[in-house]
């Protein structure tokens, strides 16, 4: 984790060769908030496209085969992820993993969760349906990732059964789900499962922290089609996950007891592989860099606005965030009037997010975007705070 940097990088990153024309954005909105629900590149969309003609020219070819090439799409997911291809099934998003991994923890009476105050509010509400929580809550300041894994640590109690981390913060874009963190609490008999909605495209190897569940989505940085996501499930747990509603395949068990939904639209998970097949023929690394450089400009040019102050970060995310002025979207109700406030009247798309006593503002950077659409929002912003 780094301090957040008052100066401001010696010049913005060049444009990605051909990184706009990979999209279908409108060109009179600046998209700075890919993090929210992710963008889908055009050979993407066609090739989902392919799959749906398909789909419609023989329905009952298509479903019969579909467990079997839902299973190699998988397959191809997997090796991108670095995982099992038995360990993980894909699934609507992250908010549904969750729940798939918070019904197969065995809770007694008297346990409880720990959950965090950044964590995602259906991920939340989701734990709080199986057992009692405990919220921790980290200061969006804390300096680094050893003070975020002390705070975490302070918070379990004698009750505490599992514990659902974000890997990345959705607010504060810092990572708080660190492999030492995961592997302390392991080390106390604490079932970990983490949030990791913004890991699979933007981290090497998410699957690093070795988290007895993990779920993730790949419609934001692994270019998939919306509705994309996986479930990464440790050996000890898989024979109690369960569909949360019951399949023809549930005799195969976990994965394709999961995965199957009978006449649902299974394009997106079939196309997800071709997203992370292109992020790698574009180079994966070099988009990283170029996305997370795009997000220090960016950032480096709102410090400056009066009143703004950059919190902590994770190098190489391709998010940041800062704080707003005190007193500044206070609630989620603020902020959600100050983020279309700011889409209606300049075109600019970003993620406010409401905090006590001031909330903040987060940036995003693809390759799609230009280094002037962070200098339109900086130069235009002060005058809506």
């Amino acid at each position: 984790m780094n301090q957040p940097k008052p100066i401001r990088p010696a010049g913005p990153p060049a444009e990605f060769p051909g990184g706009r024309a990979l999209f279908r954005l409108d060109p009179a909105v600046s998209h700075l908030n890919h993090g929210s629900f992710g963008a889908v590149p055009v050979p993407v969309q066609e090739a989902q496209a392919a799959l749906r003609e398909e789909a419609h020219a023989d329905p009952d070819a298509f479903f019969i085969a579909a467990p079997e090439r839902i299973a190699a799409a998988r397959a191809r997911v997997a090796r991108h992820l670095g995982a099992d291809p038995d360990g993980i099934a894909f699934i609507a998003n992250a908010t549904e993993g969750a729940n798939l991994a918070l019904d197969a923890v065995p809770f007694a009476d008297g346990d409880e969760i720990l959950v965090t105050d950044h964590g995602y509010g259906t991920v939340v509400a989701a734990a709080a349906r199986r057992a009692p929580i405990t919220t921790v809550a980290l200061d969006p300041h804390l300096p680094d990732e050893d003070a975020v894994r002390e705070t975490v640590l302070a918070g379990l109690t004698p009750r505490t059964r599992a514990v659902v981390l974000d890997h990345i913060s959705s607010p504060t874009a810092r990572l708080i789900a660190s492999p030492r963190l995961l592997a302390e609490l392991a080390a106390r008999g604490i079932t970990t499962l983490v949030d990791g909605a913004h890991a699979p495209g933007m981290i090497e190897d998410p699957l690093a922290g070795a988290a007895d569940f993990w779920f993730g989505n790949l419609h934001k940085w692994g270019y998939a089609p919306s509705g994309s996501a996986v479930l990464a499930v440790a050996p000890a747990h898989r024979d109690r996950v369960r569909a949360l509603v019951p399949s023809w395949e549930d005799a195969h068990g976990f994965p394709r007891s999961v995965e199957n939904r009978a006449t649902a639209d299974y394009t997106g998970w079939l196309a997800a592989p071709e997203g992370l097949d292109l992020l790698e023929r574009l180079d994966a690394a070099k988009v990283r860099a170029h996305n997370a450089a795009l997000a220090a400009h960016g950032a480096a040019l709102l410090a400056e606005i009066p009143g703004l102050s950059p919190l902590p970060y994770t190098e190489g995310l391709a998010m940041r965030a800062l704080r707003l002025p005190p007193g500044t979207a206070v609630t989620q109700q603020e902020a959600s009037a100050l983020r279309e406030r700011i889409a209606a009247e300049l075109g600019i798309r970003v993620l406010v997010w409401g905090w006590p006593g001031g909330g903040g503002i987060r940036i995003c950077g693809q390759i799609y975007n230009r280094p002037e659409e962070y200098e339109r929002l900086a130069a235009a912003l002060p005058a809506h705070l």
